[in-house]
């Protein structure tokens, strides 16, 4: 069941000690598996909550603790971004549920990106490169998976293995991807340290600034395409190539020849992880989702492929598959698969002339509507209403007609309006509440990276404390 703002706002206190949220908005994320939310003090300060929908999400969020804590303090102040802190977490059942403090930036869709400044794109390619020349000894002390070329081009093949025994993957597609991944030219590069989910969701800009990366749950030592795919759903490929070329400025170590065609495989690839994705979770409008679009690509493969054959002739029906023509239907409010427009000679392949294609593993979040909110009259915050609040959630907020708005500052995130918490819906649960309210908590206290009684401890930032810049300029 899905969690509301106003209940993440209640679980929020218990995992930080001290909070007292005074206005929430939804917040951008995985809808499938998590329930997000920003939340506003009485300082004016910003925080966010992710809360699992499943064990599978809430390891992951354990992962990237873990991840967080592994960037030391002189690791952090190298990169050209910011890295979320944990303020705190607080376990349900068998899911924990965490708390950050706020980032400074918004997220822009994949268009807007693609149609930014020559400064931006220098940003984002200089980020890229920040993140891949990352020390691979982050990883291994963290025991996170490391990957060689060839491991990581074989652990792709049983991917399409299984995702062929779904019946459900289009022939031309898996004729196209089997070709690619057998040609093994194509995967001879330098495995580094990649981010691994990386998308305009998990990137926070502040005019022609990257201010911070965030969704840290998938680091590993891999190929540097990984963090590709998501840019390659642009059609503007100036883009793409000022990024690239930025990038391979910053590296430390040559980029290899291949990466974008790689990332045009993976875009394309993520498609059929979506199906199995779905199928796994048995969730019918996302399977029928994922079919939908991979007959889009497969159609589109397939009428380029006729027409490259008509235009050159008997010859061209021997070469490799085509490029990918047209724009067929992304998951729901997400990224689209799209082909490169321009000369086809300057575009990406994986045997002869593939263009850069892209699309979103899952279903992009569905953005909050703006509410609008009335100040909030003088109360203090009990810990000893929250059990209640949490067994008995509003069915809606008990606030006097909007007569203003909360909008944040330029620098702050997209989600601009929020709602009013009524003192009763934001303390914190008791240990002695009912079922399903946190049942121990965990707050930055000490700021300790030992965590009592086995259980994982927040960031070393303590809870509140300012964010600030590389630069020095702090960001709430």
């Amino acid at each position: 069941m899905r969690k509301t703002p106003l209940e993440l706002a209640a679980i929020a206190t218990a995992a930080v000690p001290g909070l007292a949220p005074t206005a929430t908005a939804s917040a951008p994320d995985d809808a499938a598996d998590f329930d997000s939310a920003l939340l506003l003090d009485a300082d004016g300060k910003r925080w966010r909550v992710r809360s699992p929908r499943h064990a599978e999400a809430s390891t992951r969020l354990e992962t990237e603790f873990m991840v967080l804590r592994a960037f030391s303090p002189a690791i952090r102040a190298e990169l050209p971004f910011l890295l979320p802190s944990v303020a705190g977490t607080v376990r349900q059942g068998s899911l924990s549920t965490f708390v950050y403090t706020h980032l400074a930036g918004s997220t822009r869709s994949i268009e807007e990106l693609s149609a930014c400044s020559e400064a931006l794109a220098k940003e984002i390619g200089t980020a890229l490169a920040a993140v891949h020349d990352l020390p691979q000894a982050l990883v291994n002390n963290a025991d996170l998976p490391s990957y060689t070329a060839n491991e990581f081009r074989q652990r792709k093949l049983n991917e399409l293995d299984q995702a062929a025994t779904t019946g459900k993957i289009p022939t031309i597609l898996l004729r196209r991807w089997e070709h690619a991944l057998e040609d093994v030219a194509l995967w001879r590069f330098n495995p580094c340290v990649v981010h691994g989910d990386l998308h305009e969701d998990n990137l926070l800009v502040d005019g022609d600034r990257v201010t911070a990366l965030t969704g840290w749950t998938d680091l590993r030592i891999g190929d540097p395409a990984d963090d590709f795919a998501w840019l390659v759903a642009s059609n503007e490929q100036s883009f793409v190539e000022a990024v690239l070329r930025h990038y391979t400025a910053a590296r430390r170590d040559k980029a290899d020849n291949h990466l974008l065609r790689r990332a045009a495989l993976l875009a394309e690839f993520a498609l059929a992880q979506y199906l199995v994705k779905a199928l796994a979770a048995g969730h019918a409008p996302m399977t029928a989702e994922a079919e939908g679009m991979l007959k889009s690509l497969a159609d589109d493969i397939g009428d380029q492929d006729a027409a490259d054959a008509e235009a050159a002739g008997p010859a061209a029906g021997a070469a490799a598959a085509g490029p990918v023509g047209g724009t067929a239907a992304g998951p729901a409010g997400g990224t689209a698969v799209s082909g490169a427009g321009g000369d086809a000679a300057a575009r990406p392949a994986f045997g002869a002339t593939t263009p850069a294609v892209s699309v979103s593993a899952v279903p992009a979040p569905v953005q909050a509507p703006a509410v609008s909110v009335a100040p909030i009259p003088g109360a203090d915050v009990h810990p000893s209403e929250g059990a209640d609040a949490a067994a008995h959630p509003p069915t809606a907020p008990e606030v006097s007609p909007a007569t203003s708005e909360i909008s944040p500052a330029a620098s702050e995130t997209s989600t601009a309006a929020l709602r009013i918490v009524p003192a009763a819906d934001t303390a914190a649960p008791e240990d002695s509440g009912p079922a399903g309210a946190p049942d121990r908590t965990e707050g930055t206290g000490d700021g300790s990276d030992e965590a009592p009684s086995g259980e994982p401890s927040p960031e070393d930032a303590p809870a509140g404390e300012d964010v600030t810049s590389p630069g020095g300029t702090a960001l709430r």
